[in-house]
């Protein structure tokens, strides 16, 4: 029998809308974001648009606060290296299963990501370019064969890819990026764990990389 599909809901749609707005960069972060505003933007009444900010609010993408209003999340720079912690813990974890799991298919999909990545660095589509790296790193839990792994790093998913779209652009980190992608993929196809996942490790560590030294250039 085939299922029937659910059309979404008006909050759903809300919700997506406002959830690309922030991981995109359209909006900043710790940017202010009234109900009004929303509302008037995707021609909705405000009762979609509470129920979207408080699922938003939910993941972590937006914080309430009393008094004051609702605000686009802002890490600081500690936050920051919690956060890359977090993804090394959860991402080498995810990526050693996957080569134990799902070799062959693992490979696949990180060579079909690195050709993508390619074409969109030939075509000068940064864009393209960030939500591929994104779906490259998702490609480790999709292939673990672990699905509360996959439910742990979706707490920390869209927070990465948002800062990602707005710390991830500078043509040296781009270039960086993309290099350690190719040996990643390589090293899978080589059947080198310890390799890959050292690759890995170095690619995340907030002391190399530019989410890092962006974010506390300023801080001392």
């Amino acid at each position: 029998m085939k299922l029937l599909e659910r059309p979404k809901s008006l909050t759903e749609l809300v919700t997506e809308s406002i959830r690309d707005w922030i991981v995109s960069g359209r909006l900043d972060l710790g940017e202010h974001l009234s109900e009004v505003r929303v509302a008037t933007e995707l021609g909705v009444s405000r009762t979609p648009v509470r129920e979207a900010m408080n699922r938003l609010e939910m993941e972590g993408l937006l914080t309430v606060e009393p008094q004051r209003g609702t605000f686009v999340f802002c890490l600081a720079p500690e936050e920051i290296a919690m956060l890359c912690d977090a993804r090394v813990c959860l991402e080498t974890t995810a990526l050693r299963a996957a080569i134990r799991t799902n070799p062959q298919q693992l490979l696949e999909r990180l060579r079909a990501c690195t050709a993508e990545m390619t074409l969109a660095r030939q075509k000068d589509d940064v864009s393209a370019y960030l939500a591929l790296d994104t779906q490259f790193h998702q490609h480790f839990f999709d292939c673990s064969g672990n699905r509360f792994l996959d439910d742990a790093y979706q707490a920390i998913a869209q927070k990465m890819a948002s800062l990602r779209n707005r710390l991830g652009r500078h043509p040296d980190h781009m270039a960086k990026s993309f290099r350690e992608h190719i040996e990643l993929a390589d090293a899978v196809g080589n059947s080198d764990t310890e390799g890959a996942l050292a690759i890995l490790r170095l690619h995340i560590d907030r002391k190399e990389g530019s989410y890092w030294n962006v974010a506390t250039k300023d801080a001392g």
